[in-house]
């Protein structure tokens, strides 16, 4: 049996309410709800990191045999950021990795890809995992529809909670929504036509195909997970294909926004979340044609309901202040920089000796008294044993927050830094920056857990670390 063995999901904690983009332009065109927005220090990289690390929660990371990153914006042209994200979680060496691109099906053809390798016995366990932080231009309905988000499931032969049934692909040239090597914003069709020649032809297309492939009819699915770029369309192809309008899983529309190629899995999680054992749930990728799955859920699927996901997410959330805190987070307008040396480049050589340790967040843990230590000491701070210790991970653990201080002077994107002092549960103690908190709400003793963000950009060179935030929940 092959099929999804877990699933995960993040959402950024900021939302920016759709009504204070029609006030900065005074549009006439209000459009309800609000999206996600991921904070200047995320990317899809980050994004895809925190889903698959809420994916794999409870479950070994030697037994992942490899991970695939599915995204239109990763933040390399050329350059992996899935072996980032599997150093990041501290994965074994010796796993596939691979990144998926050019395509808001990617995360389907991933998914796909995936589910191939762990059939033919190339790998046992695969994570997928999707994100996006696409950009439209100013006070059209893109900038309206999109949202940031992150999806993931990890494929398996063993556990499986969700399983794979079978698929049906149609592949089309067809422009629909594009961006050229040479455009930062998203470019799009005449809306009618995308509509009736494009998404409601070739997504019944593919779904009715894979329901006469596995011998089912539409009434025999629970749930249509579907990737849209209009909520309005994923409800007329629905019709065509004669589903129920409450068999249509929720595009989350009003609540995050649409997120590009991270939109089919964090639909399918969403499913996953609410689905009973012997419900089918068919999840579908559009663009350049449709990828249609479909899955029957069993009675795992009760041992996964401890993840973040789609629910949790969507509960905890910070709105954002105004639009203007938007733009200057997506860098969309020029800032007159601070009055201070430029940062140093990147030193690639210090960043392959610390991959091991830094990437994961790894320390020691002295095998003679038991003392975590932050970083690695050969030589143990409490009892002086030496070369006495195990490597400890400290990435998910929590801590209290034991001192911090506000730094309007030092160079930042969105100033102030918080500089923060960190105390983990079970010893252990970090000096890190601190993200999605309000400086006004920031005190000492507040609980917190860590994060993997995004730190600067120098000499053509994104730079990752490990940050701080206040428990989300």
């Amino acid at each position: 049996m092959v099929g999804i063995r877990s699933y995960g999901a993040y959402i950024p904690l900021y939302r920016l309410e759709r009504s204070e983009i029609v006030k900065a332009w005074r549009s006439p065109f209000p459009v309800p709800g609000e999206k996600a927005v991921a904070n200047y220090d995320e990317d899809s990289l980050t994004m895809a990191f925190a889903a698959a690390r809420d994916c794999v929660t409870g479950i070994d990371r030697d037994e992942i045999d490899g991970l695939f990153f599915a995204s239109t914006t990763s933040p390399y042209k050329e350059k992996q950021a899935s072996t980032t994200i599997a150093g990041a979680m501290a994965l074994r060496r010796d796993i596939i990795t691979a990144d998926f691109g050019g395509s808001l099906r990617a995360g389907t053809i991933a998914l796909r890809a995936a589910i191939d390798a762990v059939k033919a016995g190339t790998a046992k366990n695969v994570i997928v995992t999707a994100a996006d932080l696409r950009l439209a231009g100013a006070n059209g309905m893109p900038e309206m529809f999109f949202g940031d988000g992150a999806g993931a499931v990890l494929i398996s032969n063993e556990a499986v909670a969700a399983e794979y049934i079978g698929g049906h692909t149609v592949s089309e040239d067809f422009f629909d929504q594009w961006r050229s090597d040479q455009d930062t914003f998203v470019r799009s069709y005449e809306e009618r036509f995308l509509r009736e020649k494009g998404y409601t032809r070739m997504v019944p297309e593919a779904v009715n195909a894979v329901l006469n492939k596995c011998d089912l009819k539409p009434q025999d699915i629970a749930r249509f997970a579907c990737y849209t770029g209009d909520p309005r369309h994923v409800n007329a192809a629905a019709k065509i294909i004669n589903f129920d309008p409450a068999q249509v899983q929720d595009p989350m529309f009003m609540t995050t926004g649409l997120t590009g190629t991270a939109m089919p899995l964090m639909l399918l999680v969403a499913a996953l979340e609410e689905l009973k054992a012997g419900d089918n749930v068919v999840v579908g990728g559009y663009s350049d044609g449709c990828d249609a799955l479909i899955f029957t859920v069993n009675g795992q699927i009760e041992n996964i309901r401890d993840r973040g996901g789609i629910k949790r997410h969507l509960e905890s959330k910070r709105l954002m202040a105004n639009y203007q805190q938007y733009v200057l987070w997506r860098g969309l307008m020029y800032m007159e920089p601070q009055s201070r040396p430029a940062r140093p480049t990147i030193s690639f050589s210090a960043l392959w000796r610390d991959q091991k340790l830094g990437l994961c967040l790894s320390g020691s843990r002295c095998t003679n008294c038991g003392t975590p230590q932050y970083p690695l000491q050969r030589v143990c701070l409490v009892c002086q044993a030496v070369d006495k210790y195990e490597l400890y991970n400290f990435a998910e653990r929590r801590g209290k927050l034991t001192s911090f201080s506000h730094d309007h002077l030092a160079i930042t994107e969105v100033p102030p830094i918080t500089v923060s002092v960190v105390d983990f549960e079970g010893g252990g103690r970090i000096t890190c920056n601190m993200t999605d908190r309000e400086p006004e709400d920031t005190v000492a003793g507040m609980d917190v857990e860590m994060t993997f963000r995004w730190m600067h950009y120098v000499g053509g060179v994104h730079s990752y670390w490990w940050k701080c935030k206040p428990v989300r929940f």
